[in-house]
């Protein structure tokens, strides 16, 4: 395997979607995975959102534990970077209702799930500036 198609800063990968294109960009594919199946599309965005936050930490030495978690990240990010990160912690929640509903019915809809994509690529964004600025532990 090329070392190169591991690039952490995943210019590789943007570079092959081609010149000036924004990864995070709202994409038809990712407009038809909310439409389709919104609560799998809502979960993967937050995912995304939590692995640039824990971006961050890492290169500060630091990682969640499992007693602390998503929580803990929530935590960490807006108490470093401030409120630029809220929309982390209700992502956080809102993905807590949905992998462990409180009832029949504890589904997310389209748009919700088309708001958390875009939110996911500014949070990433935003990750990706900030990396740039800390310096490695």
């Amino acid at each position: 395997m090329d070392p190169g198609c591991l690039a952490a800063s995943g210019t590789v990968w943007a570079a092959s979607q081609g010149p000036g294109v924004d990864p995070w960009a709202p994409s038809p594919e990712l407009s038809e995975i909310a439409q389709d199946d919104p609560d799998s599309a809502y979960v993967l965005a937050y995912d995304a959102a939590r692995y640039s936050a824990t971006a961050l930490l890492a290169r500060q030495g630091l990682r969640p534990t499992t007693s602390g978690g998503h929580y803990a990240v929530e935590l960490a990010v807006r108490a470093q970077f401030g409120d630029g990160f809220r929309a982390f912690g209700a992502m956080r929640r809102r993905r807590n209702e949905l992998e462990y509903p409180g009832g029949p019915g504890e589904t997310t809809t389209p748009d919700e799930a088309g708001t958390a994509i875009t939110d996911a690529g500014r949070l990433h964004r935003a990750a990706q500036q900030l990396l740039a600025t800390l310096p490695i532990f």
